[in-house]
């Protein structure tokens, strides 16, 4: 799966769900309650001592029940990391920070790599280094003001802030009035008690309920944004 398709996927689905869970039965019962909302990429986080054989697992569901889902690995903070993910199919790679041989790798697989983000210092670096889209991180603590303050210096590329995007019209409003593609949903949508009380319909649900806003606001939004 090359760069630009998942590019244009995140684009277009104009958010991305992300999560881990040690379990494998529920790793692979959110990614279902996902998919069903409408969910067509997902960003599945190395956050945890089953997250290879978890995601081995996904990848093998996603073959042989979803094969229009692409699947990237998150939270990857090292060469070897990003080459282990890769050599069983990640379909691209999202980093908490800038490391750009992680990017030299990407880029030689022809793969998207999300780096993240917290100064205009970092997207400089993180753009030399081959990086097409910006993960602005952590989102709560920079706000749209920053996004918007910045947008111009870089319209080469793409940005998507995770990490406090919650539910809410206002605080989506705001960042996609800021010049966002998507925004990154981890425990907003995909909370820890969910994921304990194993309610996955109440995730399908909340999460039909998010798209639903989402591209309510992308549509009115459209023509200053992209």
């Amino acid at each position: 799966m090359n760069k630009q398709i998942v590019i244009d996927a995140i684009i277009r689905q104009c958010m991305l769900p992300l999560y881990y869970h040690t379990d494998a039965d529920v790793s692979i019962a959110v990614c279902e309650a996902l998919y069903k909302a409408g969910i067509r990429v997902i960003e599945y986080t190395n956050r945890g001592e089953n997250a290879f054989r978890n995601f081995q697992l996904l990848l093998d569901q996603r073959d042989h029940k979803f094969p229009d889902l692409l699947l990237g690995i998150g939270t990857i903070k090292s060469d070897a990391e990003a080459e282990k993910f890769l050599s069983i199919g990640a379909d691209f790679i999202i980093s908490p920070g800038i490391i750009p041989s992680i990017g030299f790798i990407t880029k030689n697989r022809n793969k998207l790599w999300i780096p993240g983000c917290m100064t205009v210092t970092e997207i400089m670096l993180a753009e030399q280094a081959g990086a097409s889209m910006i993960k602005l991180f952590p989102g709560n603590v920079l706000g749209p003001e920053f996004m918007s303050s910045i947008k111009e210096i870089f319209p080469l590329l793409y940005f998507m802030p995770t990490g406090g995007v919650d539910t809410s019209k206002e605080n989506i409003e705001g960042w996609f009035n800021a010049g966002v593609c998507a925004v990154g949903m981890g425990s907003k949508l995909i909370s820890k008690k969910l994921l304990e009380q194993k309610k996955f319909d109440i995730i399908e649900r909340d999460t039909k309920a998010v798209l639903t806003l989402i591209q309510s606001l992308h549509v009115s939004t459209t023509n200053r944004l992209f």
